[in-house]
């Protein structure tokens, strides 16, 4: 087994790797990457995820492609539109109604 000064160190995307390669990082983090993910940031202001993953002479980061939620989308534009809400405008005609009887 080479020793820590002697390993090469590569940054490699998570696809490149073997079948078995990827069968060992799933064993390695059987509960998912949270825990040992690294944000890199690059000079030119863009950034990429990694995980440590080490073999007998190779220690790798791999890139993980990350996506995220940086709440720019409007997905829920529209989730109460009147499609949505059939009949509301019955139930508060009905209330006003009923609220007009009390006086």
């Amino acid at each position: 087994m080479a020793t820590a000064n002697t390993k090469r160190r590569l940054v490699t995307s998570i696809h490149n790797l073997s079948p078995e390669q990827l069968a060992e990082v799933k064993a390695l983090y059987p509960l998912g990457f949270n825990e040992v993910m690294q944000r890199i940031d690059k000079p030119d202001g863009t950034f990429f995820y990694v995980v440590p993953y080490e073999t007998e002479d190779t220690y790798y980061l791999l890139k993980i492609d990350v996506k995220i939620d940086d709440g720019q989308e409007d997905d829920n534009d529209g989730y109460y539109d009147e499609d949505d809400l059939k009949g509301a405008d019955e139930l508060a005609d009905a209330a006003d109604d009923a609220s007009d009887d009390d006086f």
